[in-house]
């Protein structure tokens, strides 16, 4: 199911976090201290930021089912969804509002320690209606149990379920079972299908119909129903890669629900990510649609037979 309706509604079901955000020469290793820069407070967690591109970066009709205590930081991931045209679905926790210390290098890498606090609390009986939606978003910091109990509740009503196996952990095969559309990184793939064969070989060997893999600035690549697709990345001067790949999600969901083909949703949301790797933050570096189809007019890709030699596809 990687294709809807023009005018698709999303429903981001996931994580919201206020992110720590420390400017450092490099990610520590284990024991070591790093002098950075200036602390920043932002909006971010994978399901808000997938939520905030879906509406801004996508232009997708977008809710959000998200769990926040009763915490000023709550409000700051209200207010930043809003603003972004996202409608939510909040579910008042008695754990504090998750949080994320981040740290990000001169090199634009990232490290990313995750306090999963309320989203720890979002609970099976919390969806709301899939009446009206084309897709369903779902990630991996909150619990399990609820992941699969909403994929679930998607595959009977007809939606189509995205899952980003974010942070890498093995699946249960219940849950990659009701899985249409599956979005993972490289550490992510080797945690559901180890490590033995080329990127191609195993992003078609994860039994959900459509599987898309990221590369970072390589691009990335996808197994559609047997089929083997590779988009490249669009060349740019990244400088923060922290929301990449949550944008990257967010503006395939909306694309796909807007009814683009899997190839020219690939596209669209590549180039997303790379804008936004140009800029600082989490919700604060998604661009808008406009910004994205400015940029596609006349944006510059990566070689596609170097991203694909580096996936195994041949010509």
């Amino acid at each position: 199911m990687t294709g809807t309706t023009p005018g698709g509604r999303v429903l981001v079901a996931g994580s919201a976090n206020v992110d720590f955000v420390v400017r450092a020469p490099h990610i520590p290793a284990p024991g070591e201290t790093v002098l950075g820069g200036d602390l920043s407070v932002v909006p971010g967690g994978k399901g808000a930021n997938q939520a905030v591109a879906a509406a801004r970066a996508g232009g997708a009709d977008t809710a959000m089912l998200l769990a926040l205590g009763d915490d000023p930081s709550a409000g700051v991931l209200e207010d930043s969804l809003r603003a972004a045209g996202v409608s939510l679905h909040v579910v008042r926790a008695s754990r504090p509002t998750g949080a994320a210390l981040i740290t990000v290098s001169d090199g634009a890498e990232n490290a990313i320690t995750v306090a999963q606090g309320a989203n720890g609390e979002l609970a099976p009986e919390h969806l709301p209606s899939l009446e009206g939606l084309s897709w369903l978003l779902l990630q991996l910091e909150t619990p399990i149990a609820s992941v699969i109990a909403y994929a679930r509740a998607a595959r009977v009503a007809g939606v189509g379920v995205m899952l980003n196996a974010a942070p890498a952990q093995p699946l249960p095969a219940e849950l990659l079972a009701l899985v249409d559309l599956l979005v993972v990184n490289e550490e992510e793939l080797a945690a559901i299908t180890g490590k033995q064969g080329s990127i191609a070989e195993r992003v078609a060997r994860t039994g959900v119909a459509t599987t898309v893999v990221t590369l970072g600035e390589r691009g990335c690549c996808a197994a559609d129903h047997g089929t083997l697709i590779s988009q490249a990345a669009f060349s740019v001067a990244a400088t923060d890669t922290t929301a990449a790949g949550d944008t990257f999600c967010g503006v395939l969901g909306a694309a796909l629900a807007g009814g683009t083909d899997l190839l020219g949703a690939l596209r669209r949301a590549a180039a997303a990510a790379a804008l936004s790797a140009t800029r600082a933050g989490a919700q604060t570096s998604i661009p808008t649609a406009a910004e994205v189809a400015a940029f596609l007019a006349d944006a510059a890709e990566a070689d596609a037979r170097t991203l694909a030699a580096y996936c195994g596809i041949s010509e």
